[in-house]
């Protein structure tokens, strides 16, 4: 059963409070993060760490580059 009908979640549980700002911080934050998984990883010998590592960089850049420059490689995404 569905906690709330179609129209009717409150508005301080949606997003209608974030800024361009934090989403450009979020993406900064996972690039640092995926750089750490990705060395951390390949000095540890630890194939997971540096394939999530560089799936993060990537994803993060590509955040990045929609928020600062408008880039949409994918359509809609």
């Amino acid at each position: 059963m569905a906690r709330y009908r179609e129209g009717e979640i409150p508005k301080e549980q949606l997003a209608v409070h974030a800024s361009d700002d934090m989403l450009v911080l979020t993406a900064i934050l996972g690039v640092v993060i995926g750089l750490a998984l990705t060395i951390l990883g390949r000095k540890g010998g630890v194939m997971w760490m540096w394939v999530w590592g560089i799936g993060l960089i990537l994803c993060s850049l590509y955040l990045g580059a929609g928020m600062v420059f408008g880039v949409r490689l994918f359509g809609v995404f």
